[in-house]
């Protein structure tokens, strides 16, 4: 990271952005018509309406980034098929960042 390898960089912070959004609780239902609306029920105060993020186990979060390595190597494929070969590069290797982070049984064939 300190010599300012933009292709980790943008992996890491990519995966680190789509545990982030695995953590996250799922959104209360709304209310269907004729439903008391949520806004008369709304909590008051600061900080009053957050709520804790789920904790990912480690098969979580190697699965969230094993998904992460799958979807790079798929648009890679794309790019090579539209003769994008620079960005199927690029994601190919951000792929291989990715892979790092797995263990041996996990990781994709590149």
């Amino acid at each position: 990271m300190k010599a300012r390898d933009a292709v980790a960089v943008s992996a890491l912070r990519s995966a680190l952005g789509a545990i982030e959004n695995a953590a996250a609780v799922d959104a209360v239902a709304r209310p269907g018509p004729g439903e008391e609306s949520q806004i008369a029920r709304a909590v008051v105060g600061l900080m009053a309406a957050e709520v804790d993020r789920r904790t990912l186990s480690d098969a979580e979060v190697s699965d969230v980034i094993r998904t992460e390595v799958a979807e790079r190597l798929d648009a890679a494929r794309d790019f090579d098929l539209h003769g994008n070969a620079e960005r199927a590069v690029r994601l190919r290797a951000e792929a291989g960042v990715l892979s790092r982070y797995l263990t041996d049984g996990d990781q994709p064939v590149l």
